[in-house]
């Protein structure tokens, strides 16, 4: 059974994750990976939309796998991080459609894309690393701070791992619109459905040019996963 689907709705490439709670681990990236594949080795006009299914955008990283795969496990992360600095740098206009809970790196990745359109009845968009004990690596930090600021909302979203409902997100600017259940990925598709035919490689260069500093420590295998040190 496939965990993420693809299709198209005229320009837009709708890659739709249809695991569950849509965690992150090599089989779940392996097949999101080759839907982008999909998407940007397309030609002609062309933008892309993720969304989830039911209650769930993505609730992040399977932290039991990664916890238990060691090693691996840490090369793994840098991999995600890797599929998010493409996501970030896409020459696709990207928007994500945010049809349930966005928790932890499923929160990052939603943040990766150009737009986010978020679920009005139901769920949340939650750091909750603060309450999980888990300190973010360096290329989360990268790119949490790159698109929420440097202000309260990113102190209250990492600090205090407050959950922002889809009024707030957008009263924060980190999230474009809102929209009932019904309305989010029709939503997602009209702001991006009219960028699909701009130039990919224009669009590409200026993303690298905007987010460079970020960039830089997401493709990064080792920076990616670093840890601020203590003292």
């Amino acid at each position: 059974m496939a965990l993420v689907n693809l299709r198209r709705d005229g320009d837009v490439f709708v890659v739709e994750m249809c695991d569950g709670e849509n965690r992150f681990r090599p089989e779940f990236l392996a097949e999101l990976e080759a839907a982008i594949d999909e998407a940007e080795s397309s030609s002609g006009a062309a933008a892309l939309v993720t969304t989830g299914q039911g209650k769930f955008y993505t609730n992040g990283l399977d932290l039991d796998w990664v916890i238990a795969a060691g090693d691996e496990g840490r090369t793994f992360v840098a991999d995600m991080l890797r599929v998010f600095a493409r996501v970030l740098s896409s020459p696709l206009p990207t928007a994500a459609a945010i049809n349930g809970h966005a928790f932890a790196g499923g929160a990052m990745f939603a943040l990766a894309h150009d737009y986010r359109v978020m679920r009005s009845d139901r769920g949340y968009f939650c750091l909750p690393e603060a309450d999980l004990g888990v300190p973010l690596v360096d290329g989360m930090t990268a790119l949490i701070r790159e698109k929420i600021g440097s202000g309260p909302v990113l102190r209250d979203a990492v600090l205090a791992g407050e959950r922002f409902a889809s009024v707030e997100a957008v009263a924060a600017s980190f999230v474009d619109v809102e929209a009932p259940e019904d309305g989010v990925l029709d939503a997602a598709i009209a702001l991006v459905a009219p960028l699909a035919g701009k130039d990919r490689s224009t669009r590409q260069a200026l993303k690298r040019g905007l987010y460079a500093a970020t960039l830089a420590v997401l493709e990064d295998p080792v920076a990616s996963v670093a840890t601020p040190r203590l003292g």
